[in-house]
């Protein structure tokens, strides 16, 4: 694994960003100073992160912990497959066995996942990044129906590794069987600079009864604006949906919206009943661009 050499400055996982109107991107800024830190993992790192998420351990994960029971909002998807939403294995910083919930989003290399920041590093502890990293699109009760993509690079802002600002991360994966992972899944649009308002789907894999993280859930409802470059929808989803996709516009017979933000944190330790999500301006903009040239 290499870390990119820092430039001049600038929620743990199973705990548990604003957007011109959809689709429109921010203007281009090409003077702008690099806001993001990228980690690479090489072939050899790649090829162990395969081999040590065996299905057994990918349904160990969630079994290990006890987060309580699942809703009243959170529940079950039952509508068509969202096959661009899935479940992020990884080691943390501990060495200890962990996921989050990610999503395949649109990109030029057709091979970007977007999470939160806290699925891929610890916040304000620049060392502290995460090993063995893939990506399961899809993932279902044991059922991994569209491959397991390594991921090669992870894109956090550099506020993020520094001070624990801006949680949000974007991640390189590998093609499997000859095919990118947006050719094989799909991609949601991303949107940079959406403000808040208006109905708001998240996703998320959380390890609550009786689920414990191996089926999808979702919650929707209004969202709004909040402090910190944040916004909220209603929402008790609890560790594991960390990083799960925020569709806007999301249409259930195709599984497709545009993603606005992602789950960052509750509102508490217990009983949450709002989700937040960071704000997705400019220096989320940049971490999708970098993810997409790693």
């Amino acid at each position: 694994m290499r870390v990119a050499p820092a430039l001049p400055r600038t929620l743990a996982a199973l705990a548990l960003a604003v957007v011109p109107a959809l689709g429109t991107a921010l203007p281009a800024t090409a003077a702008a100073p690099d806001v993001t830190d990228t980690v690479t993992y090489t072939a050899q790192e790649r090829r162990a992160a395969l081999a040590h998420w065996t299905p057994a351990r990918m349904k160990e994960v969630g079994s290990a912990v006890d987060l309580g029971p699942t809703g009243p909002l959170a529940k079950k998807w039952t509508g068509a497959p969202v096959k661009s939403v899935g479940r992020l294995f990884f080691v943390n910083q501990k060495g200890d066995d962990t996921y989050c919930t990610a999503t395949a989003v649109e990109s030029g290399n057709r091979s970007v996942v977007m999470a939160a920041g806290h699925c891929a590093r610890l916040p304000a502890s620049p060392d502290n990044t995460y090993t063995d990293l893939v990506f399961v699109p899809g993932y279902d009760k044991g059922a991994r129906p569209y491959g397991v993509f390594p991921v090669r690079a992870s894109v956090t802002p550099r506020s993020w590794a520094q001070d624990g600002e801006n949680d949000i991360a974007a991640f390189t994966v590998d093609p499997v069987g000859g095919r990118t992972l947006t050719d094989t899944v799909g991609g949601q649009p991303v949107a940079f600079g959406r403000p808040a308002g208006g109905r708001i789907t998240a996703f998320g894999y959380p390890a609550t009864r009786p689920q414990r993280g191996e089926e999808l859930l979702y919650c929707a409802g209004p969202s709004k604006a909040e402090p910190r470059q944040e916004w909220s929808v209603p929402c008790d989803m609890s560790g594991g949906a960390s990083g799960g996709p925020w569709l806007a516009g999301f249409d259930p017979r195709t599984g497709l919206g545009t993603l606005v933000s992602v789950n960052s944190h509750g509102d508490a330790l217990d009983h949450s009943t709002a989700m937040y999500g960071p704000v997705l301006g400019a220096t989320a903009q940049q971490v999708h661009d970098r993810a997409q040239r790693a």
